[in-house]
């Protein structure tokens, strides 16, 4: 039972390795490019945002 046990521990560390691994460098790079937009409405926000303002009058 405790060799059962020991093996699914080893099991899940080498997943959530595994998983890190392959998102990290994803997380980081999402991470960066949210730095970059300036202050204000952009893109679909923006749209949006004029679509009520109209319909609101």
């Amino acid at each position: 039972m405790r060799t059962n046990i020991r093996n699914t521990v080893t099991t899940l560390l080498r997943m959530t390795a595994l998983v890190s691994f392959l998102v990290g460098p994803v997380g980081a790079f999402a991470y960066a490019q949210t730095g970059d937009k300036g202050p204000g409405l952009s893109g679909a926000g923006y749209v949006l945002y004029v679509s009520l303002q109209r319909n609101s009058k």
